[in-house]
């Protein structure tokens, strides 16, 4: 288990190198969409592998393995998938600094749609759960840490806290970027006129799930008239909800926001939010005032936008990855 001394070691972040953004990312919305569209990151080796869920359906996976004894498992944001910037970027830092990798898509995202009437959401921690399971279960790890990036983020704190009682003892830490932690103000924020480049998009990439879904189960996704949908209160109101068991959308926005559990997770967190990060509301930023839990901690920089934190230097990584190999590299076992 982790030590005392590295609990104590989660709270003391004097040799932090702080975040500056480059000089040409002078706005929030720069900082967010200028990584996304133009960082060119070398494509990780990846080694594909599928694994079955217990609802017969399917995650598909992808390893950086070099006989490590330390695992990173890396958990991709919404409508993302292991070949995203943020995602390549980090794999190859944590590989290079002596960890394998594995990065999995959600259900529906590794270039497959899914086999189920659902969509992987913020709650989902039992996909969580098996790909932990299934990467432990040939015993060449000793040591699991988990990285998450927005939803991502926010599911991996979810499966940290309510599921606190069933973590094996081998996850030590997750370090966790721009991640909305209050779902219901975070989905106002993006329904903001000036976040409408960002919804709409959102928009596109789940309206074409929505119709693969359909051409198999069209009574669960009724697509006629998906135009009209505009917000995360219409998707997850008409989809998300009724999909997997909730009320409606407050409601799943109120059962899945990571906020709530904080208080019992058992191994250091990191959660790493910009306070210019144009899709987070302030109850997005969990301080030690909002929880009583000396292992989770708040970094937030000035700047970095959403899941951007570009930086210059020779190595290509962001500070991101330097922060995430840093923070784990820092872990110390007993």
């Amino acid at each position: 288990m982790f030590s005392r001394e590295g609990a104590q070691t989660s709270r003391i972040l004097m040799t932090l190198p702080a975040y500056k953004r480059p000089w040409y990312l002078f706005h929030a919305h720069l900082e967010t969409i200028w990584p996304a569209l133009l960082r060119r990151v070398p494509q990780p080796a990846y080694r594909r592998e599928r694994i079955y869920t217990d609802d017969d359906d399917f995650l598909d996976l992808d390893w950086l393995q070099a006989g490590h004894k330390r695992l990173v498992i890396v958990s991709h944001g919404l409508e993302g998938d292991t070949s995203r910037h943020y995602v390549t970027g980090m794999a190859n830092a944590v590989h290079g600094a002596g960890f394998d990798v594995l990065a999995w898509n959600f259900r529906g995202c590794g270039g497959e749609i899914n086999r189920q009437p659902r969509f992987t959401h913020n709650g989902a921690t039992e996909d969580l759960a098996a790909v932990i399971s299934h990467a432990l279960v040939a015993g060449n790890y000793n040591s699991v840490a988990l990285v998450g990036f927005s939803m991502g983020g926010n599911l991996t704190l979810m499966y940290l806290g309510r599921e606190a009682d069933n973590v094996p003892d081998e996850v030590k830490a997750a370090v966790c970027f721009s991640v909305p932690c209050d779902l219901a103000a975070a989905s106002s924020r993006l329904a903001e006129s000036s976040n409408a480049i960002y919804m709409k998009r959102f928009m596109r990439l789940m309206g074409e799930k929505v119709r693969l879904q359909a051409e198999k189960f069209p009574d669960e996704f009724p697509c006629d008239d998906y135009h009209r949908l505009k917000t995360f209160a219409d998707f997850d109101g008409r989809y998300t909800a009724p999909l997997h068991g909730f009320r409606d959308a407050p409601h799943y926005w109120q059962c899945c926001s990571s906020s709530q559990y904080l208080d019992r997770i058992r191994v250091p967190a990191w959660i790493v939010n910009a306070r210019n990060d144009p899709f987070l509301s302030l109850s997005c930023f969990p301080d030690i005032t909002t929880h009583d839990n000396s292992l989770v901690t708040l970094i937030s920089p000035e700047h970095g936008g959403h899941c951007g934190f570009a930086s210059l230097g020779k190595d290509q990584a962001y500070w991101s990855e330097r922060l995430a190999v840093y923070l784990l590299s820092s872990i110390r076992y007993s």
